[in-house]
């Protein structure tokens, strides 16, 4: 079931014009990837793999459409390639809406490991970072992606498991 929070986050992809997004199941994401799903607005085309869906949204954006990503961080280091050689290569900007398992509140251990690497991958590969710890923080989502926009860079947005107990 989809929370203000999850309609907050489509909503301003539709406000900045985000036409196509692809995804990989996440159970924190299923709110939003439900709604883009819906949204006349938006071309939803889900992905077998994070890299895959790198690539798709590089054709959308070659082809004129902005996009972005919704994915886990548990897949970060496979879309490490397509994000140095790709996305940044060609200066695509990238909005990546990415559920941030594995820190305070996480549930499952297993988690953990990568939350350890994920915002030092992010910064070496130079991408800006924004870490959401509560729904509140959402109002700065808008100028995120307009940051992606002006610095023709992806942009990744970290929404922990206390961010979605918030948002429930």
């Amino acid at each position: 079931m989809a929370t203000e929070s999850d309609r907050r986050i489509v909503d301003c992809l539709v406000a900045n014009e985000i036409k196509f997004a692809t995804s990989v199941p996440c159970k924190q994401l299923a709110g939003v990837i439900d709604l883009v799903d819906s949204s006349p607005s938006i071309m939803h085309v889900p992905s077998n793999k994070e890299d895959e869906g790198m690539g798709l949204c590089a054709g959308a954006y070659m082809g004129g459409t902005q996009s972005c990503i919704i994915m886990q961080n548990t897949a970060l280091g496979v879309v490490v390639n397509s994000l140095a050689t790709l996305i940044q290569f060609y200066r695509i900007p990238l909005p990546m809406l990415i559920s941030y398992r594995g820190e305070i509140g996480e549930k499952v251990a297993c988690q953990v490991e990568m939350a350890l690497h994920t915002k030092a991958i992010l910064g070496q590969l130079h991408i800006p970072t924004y870490h959401f710890q509560h729904c509140d923080q959402l109002e700065h989502l808008d100028s995120i992606i307009k940051h992606a926009h002006v610095c023709g860079k992806p942009v990744a947005v970290l929404a922990d498991a206390m961010f979605w107990r918030s948002a429930e």
